[in-house]
């Protein structure tokens, strides 16, 4: 740690800074934009890096960037994932905390293809935290910080470093949580509507043929089956035209 940042730690930096991120996001209204100001947080408290970015592993193993604060970032993310190597791979493939750190990208033994193809590209070191610390990998993805200089993130504040993935995977856990029990309270009032619609459309059968509720429901199961037509749609055909039945 620099003796700049370890006296912004010292002195309640990081407090202030993970404040006010706790406080930005609460008016986030998406994933997106959360994840964003998560990488605005990451320059802040790693003032050395001239890019951060934001690296989702997705569940079929691929990885995509979330957010960068620079369209390099995210172009070098992109290479990193057609190579299958550097430091975010590395980073979310890493045991214990999952940390990864370069001070000269061009000439690092472990990044042998995409390091110089990033120093050709003035990016020079890197550091990278794999999200959800401890956990096994391949973890969800990483936390990445680059620098055009050699050894510019020596000094970087690595424990900050860390503690923001934990964050972002922390919050990443909760919106995707909350999106998910959305979506499933979507369902279930979508499957109660239905509901409705079929009881409709079943009394109507009932009055018109003067068969019973069962009879009914199997009366529209069978043309729904002949017709390709989604139970619920043809229900809501036959309620909704109950006139001219």
């Amino acid at each position: 740690m620099s003796s700049d940042e370890g006296a912004r730690a010292g002195t309640g930096g990081w407090a202030s800074e993970f404040s006010e991120l706790a406080t930005s996001l609460r008016s986030a209204g998406t994933i997106d934009t959360a994840l964003g100001r998560i990488v605005e947080a990451g320059a802040a408290l790693i003032p050395k890096a001239d890019l951060v970015s934001l690296t989702l592993r997705r569940d079929d193993g691929r990885y995509v960037t979330a957010a960068a604060n620079e369209q390099l970032a995210a172009r070098l993310d992109q290479l990193q994932y057609e190579l299958d190597e550097g430091p975010c791979v590395l980073a979310s493939r890493r045991d214990g905390v999952g940390l990864f750190a370069s001070s000269d990208l061009d000439g690092d033994p472990l990044l042998r293809r995409w390091g110089p193809k990033a120093a050709r590209a003035g990016v020079h070191c890197a550091l990278a935290v794999g999200l959800f610390a401890h956990e096994d990998p391949p973890r969800t993805g990483a936390l990445n910080f680059f620098a055009f200089t050699r050894g510019a993130l020596d000094d970087a504040d690595r424990d900050a470093a860390v503690v923001l993935a934990a964050y972002a995977a922390a919050v990443l856990d909760s919106l995707t949580a909350a999106g998910a029990a959305r979506e499933e309270n979507r369902h279930l009032r979508e499957a109660l509507h239905n509901r409705d619609v079929i009881g409709q459309a079943k009394g109507v059968l009932m009055e018109r043929e003067g068969i019973n509720e069962d009879a009914a429901f199997e009366l529209l199961r069978s043309v729904s089956q002949q017709t390709n037509v989604k139970l619920a749609e043809l229900a809501r055909t036959v309620a909704e035209r109950r006139t001219e039945l």
